[in-house]
């Protein structure tokens, strides 16, 4: 999972969104990378289930886990709040304190100086518990829309982290919830992006969402796999083990619970590993993207992230000396 960057090899990153958001999550992260086929996650800081993954992260330094940076609460029933404390008049969440359902809302009332606070006390506590941040990404692409899309460079640039930005608005799969947002205005952060030295992702893939639950769900996938060119591509999915999933959202559990019985399935790892395909995770992203901007560390840049693992250094020799 650790193959150099090579634009003429098929390289695939298997990521699972949503770590963090319930045990189940968790624990189907923690089983599909020890089977090899989940290569990289990102924990929701905010969700209730975050503590139980910072504590494998951090008795395992070697998961690869980035910050899912959330700006949203999605679920009808099931919901999560800031780590931060903005008024009403910052934007950020409902009446009733959460964060808003839909990316839209977000966009249209979320003070920039809000969001940038929130995601920064994100990052932050992921450090604090111990987890060795390997990227950053966007929880229903809400911080890489054109209206944040500065400060989540500017944080990846600061913490030395990659982001996930595809070449085009069309190349990001989960693009469903940035109605509105024309291919011009994310071309801004693309190119800001590439001037500041972070990779771009050829295409970025979602959950097959759509498909129903008479379709099985080896072909969709197989199709998604088979389909990846060559260049970079980042599947961004969402396996959940079985559980208390089934209560929040019940009509569409399946979609996340049948997408991790297909990954575990031995038959369907053995076709996968059999594909001419390099899995890789973010982390050696992460290594390449602090080779290129070390020297920026001089003037300041990246102290933050730096500081914020001192205590998650100091958390893993704790744990390495304990009885």
């Amino acid at each position: 999972m650790n193959a150099p960057m090579n634009a003429q090899r098929r390289q695939l990153v298997l990521h699972e969104d949503d770590v963090g958001m319930c045990h189940g999550a968790n624990s189907a992260f923690l089983e599909l990378t020890r089977l090899g086929v989940c290569s990289s996650g990102a924990v929701m800081v905010p969700c209730p289930w975050f503590l139980e993954m910072a504590e494998a992260a951090a008795a395992d330094p070697g998961l690869d886990l980035g910050v899912h940076l959330t700006l949203n609460s999605e679920k009808q029933h099931y919901k999560w709040r800031p780590l931060t404390t903005p008024s009403r008049a910052a934007g950020l969440t409902d009446e009733l304190g959460y964060f808003w359902p839909d990316v839209a809302t977000t966009r249209r009332k979320a003070a920039p100086q809000a969001v940038e606070t929130e995601l920064r006390a994100q990052i932050d506590a992921a450090y604090r518990a111990g987890i060795d941040v390997t990227h950053l990404d966007a929880h229903m692409g809400a911080a890489l829309s054109p209206e944040f899309c500065d400060i989540y460079l500017k944080l990846g640039l600061e913490y030395r982290l990659p982001v996930l930005l595809t070449k085009t608005l069309s190349a990001y799969s989960p693009n469903d919830n940035l109605v509105g947002v024309t291919e011009q205005a994310f071309q801004r952060g693309v190119v800001e992006a590439r001037a500041k030295g972070f990779v771009i992702f050829d295409a970025a893939i979602q959950t097959t969402w759509g498909r129903p639950r008479s379709r099985p769900a080896e072909p969709a996938y197989k199709a998604l796999v088979e389909g990846v060119r060559e260049g970079l591509t980042f599947f961004c999915l969402h396996f959940n083990a079985p559980g208390e999933l089934e209560l929040i959202e019940p009509r569409a559990a399946y979609i996340r619970t049948e997408e991790y019985e297909l990954f575990r399935d031995q038959g369907f790892r053995g076709w996968l590993g059999a594909e001419d395909i390099d899995i890789i995770g973010m982390k050696p992203l992460r290594e390449e993207l602090r080779a290129r901007l070390g020297g920026l560390a001089k003037t300041g840049r990246g102290k933050a992230a730096e500081k914020q693992s001192e205590p998650a250094k100091a958390r893993k020799a704790a744990t390495r000396s304990a009885p």
